[in-house]
């Protein structure tokens, strides 16, 4: 209840500035406007020049009599014209000024209304069975890509040496590392743009269903190549299913829940992908021993690549169950149906009118800040949007450039290098799957509560020192010494990338951009992990001749605590915000969430090396910033 009491305190605040504005103040959500430093400033302008940071509902200078004719007429002017649906809407106009002050209706709404709307505040995890749905279908996304990923580990001790690209010869390397990167070749520069086109014409589920059945065909295919251009081919052909599938399921499951546990269910994109690359290990493993038949060569091995298909079928079979994201009906202007929808992810009408009408007015605004040119160059003319990419860029190419794929591909033959036999490879390769899905729970609960910045804040150092540690151990000497350590480091390293730079990434991206650039800027952000994963895939075989093991983990071992600086100075937190109002998040300027990241450092010293209780900085609370610069 103490949550309560503090919204309390933020409403009455809120009304008194609300009385300060005065009766002239335009009362339109789309031109309403407050007054800073003697002048009055349009809502839009407050969005575009962040004149105060801390972030402000554009209901707020409404009283609940307006909001109630306006959500009425809101209603109507959409054909929602059902008397319980338009009783709905005047209700919901009210709580979307402050979701909190749901006593405020009691008179008008029944007591199970009120019962619903509290048990969102003492148990935000009570949800309708059908929003759970939505995310059992985005998690067997996850898992479609986890095995993608990962069945390949296995496989490559077989088909190298079938296609003759087995050895150590550098040609060797590079085709090796080229036919396991060929996927993410494609997603970065061709998949991931499709993403935006697709989402146009088909919707989220027409996306998802197009991409796994993509994702399933060419799983199969890969079983049947014969040479490693025709596997390069099939491999590339997986491309058009991840880019787009990874770009798309985010955003599904983002848009469809609610703030407070929006984090923790997005991040179940990552949550199952570490299970889809733990069930391709398990594959591996279980399939190794499978003899060849007659007239087929390598039966093993195309087992383990064509297994991958199996939840992509899944996932095409069920996946029009789920309701169509309400934020993508809204952009196409379909706000009956986006209401339809949220009714469909929500306990009672008055929440789905809520959160519909909402989400409405606060997408008039984000019309504002638009310049009217190309998606992509959205991205970089509007400066909200621009930090929003900074952000983004960081976690997706840290994601890759932390290292942790070098151990999802090729663990098998570094647990080789430590002179373990295939199947005890594949083993302790198992073993990193298990820790890396294991340790993605605690996330559930640290990505709302801890936030993602601390999360990666935290586990970046932790990251690098285990990376040196791995890449130490090999000069060890010999024998089961090596092997033991060799396995802790990697171990360790999964147990704290799974709660940090695992989730964070697909779920900070799926977020941080507003809707009219979701997809476009979703395309870039996976297009950009891909790329890079492309890059880790091609070079690793051959880095690791050149450098050997000390050289290669180390090599990635700094890249984390380059990521450590990068995330400090330039990557804002967006727990518990709306999608919408993460707009004043990024109109912070970029100078002022720099000099504030420094700052932290004197928080962080103090706090856990001096053991001190001092209080952080809480950024996004302070009420204005002079001299800004906002175009930075």
């Amino acid at each position: 209840m103490a949550d309560l009491e503090e919204k309390k305190a933020r409403r009455d605040s809120s009304d008194e500035r609300a009385e300060d504005i005065g009766p002239d103040v335009p009362r339109t959500p789309r031109n309403a406007s407050v007054t800073v430093s003697g002048r009055r400033v349009s809502l839009a302008d407050r969005v575009q020049s962040n004149v105060n940071a801390k972030l402000q509902n554009p209901l707020e200078a409404y009283s609940d009599v307006e909001l109630t004719t306006m959500g009425r007429e809101y209603a109507l002017a959409n054909a929602i014209a059902e008397p319980e649906d338009v009783r709905a809407f005047e209700l919901g106009a009210i709580l979307a000024k402050d979701a909190a002050m749901f006593e405020n209706i009691a008179g008008k709404a029944t007591e199970e209304e009120l019962d619903v709307l509290r048990r969102e505040y003492s148990h935000r995890w009570s949800q309708p069975k059908l929003l759970y749905l939505v995310i059992v279908l985005c998690s067997t996304c996850a898992a479609v890509q986890g095995m993608d990923e990962t069945v390949i580990n296995g496989a490559q001790l077989f088909y190298g040496a079938q296609f003759g690209i087995g050895g150590t010869a550098p040609r060797d390397t590079w085709l090796l590392g080229v036919v396991h990167a060929a996927p993410y070749i494609c997603a970065s520069f061709i998949g991931c743009w499709l993403t935006a086109p697709l989402n146009n014409l088909f919707g989220r589920r027409g996306t998802i269903f197009i991409t796994c059945f993509f994702s399933a065909v060419a799983c199969f295919w890969q079983g049947f190549t014969n040479c490693w251009w025709h596997m390069f081919v099939a491999r590339f052909a997986l491309g058009f299913g991840i880019g787009p599938k990874s770009s798309t399921t985010p955003i599904f499951a983002a848009e469809t829940t609610p703030p407070a546990i929006r984090g923790a269910l997005v991040m179940q994109w990552q949550m199952w992908t570490a299970f889809g690359i733990m069930v391709g290990y398990i594959a591996d493993l279980a399939l190794y021993y499978v003899p060849d038949t007659p007239g087929v060569h390598g039966l093993n091995w195309r087992l383990m690549m064509g297994s991958a298909m199996l939840p992509a079928v899944v996932v095409c079979c069920f996946v029009f169950l789920a309701p169509e994201s309400p934020r993508w009906y809204m952009s196409k202007n379909r706000h009956h149906a986006a209401y339809g929808s949220m009714v469909r992810l929500r306990y009672n009408r008055i929440q789905a009118a809520r959160d519909t009408f909402y989400m409405a007015k606060l997408l008039e605004v984000e019309k504002e800040i638009q310049t009217g040119s190309w998606a992509i160059l959205e991205l970089i003319k509007v400066p909200r949007n621009r930090r929003a990419m900074l952000g983004s860029e960081i976690v997706m190419f840290m994601q890759q450039f932390c290292g942790v794929n070098i151990i999802a591909y090729y663990s098998s033959s570094v647990f080789l290098d430590a002179n373990l036999s295939e199947v005890s490879s594949l083993a302790a390769s198992l073993g990193f799957g298990i820790i890396n899905w294991l340790f993605a729970i605690p996330a559930i609960y640290t990505i709302d509560t801890f936030g993602r910045r601390n999360l990666l804040l935290t586990t970046f150092p932790l990251m690098a020192i285990f990376l040196l540690f791995t890449g130490f151990s090999f000069w060890i000497p010999e024998g089961t010494g090596r092997i033991a350590c060799v396995a802790l480091g990697i171990y360790l390293f999964g147990m704290v990338y799974s709660p940090g730079e695992g989730p964070v990434p697909f779920t900070y991206s799926a977020e941080a951009y507003p809707l009219y650039v979701r997809a476009v800027g979703m395309s870039l952000a996976t297009a950009t992990t891909w790329f890079f994963n492309a890059v880790l895939a091609v070079t690793w075989p051959s880095m690791l001749q050149a450098f050997k093991p000390q050289g290669a983990f180390g090599w990635y071992a700094a890249w984390n605590m380059i990521g450590f600086g990068l995330v400090l100075l330039f990557m804002p937190e967006t727990k518990g915000k709306t999608l919408e109002e993460l707009d004043q998040v990024f109109s912070v300027p970029t100078h002022v969430h720099a000099a504030y990241g420094i700052r932290q450092l004197k928080y962080i010293f103090r706090r856990f090396v001096l053991f001190q209780k001092v209080e952080p900085e809480r950024l996004y609370e302070r009420e204005t910033y002079e001299g800004q610069d906002v175009e930075a």
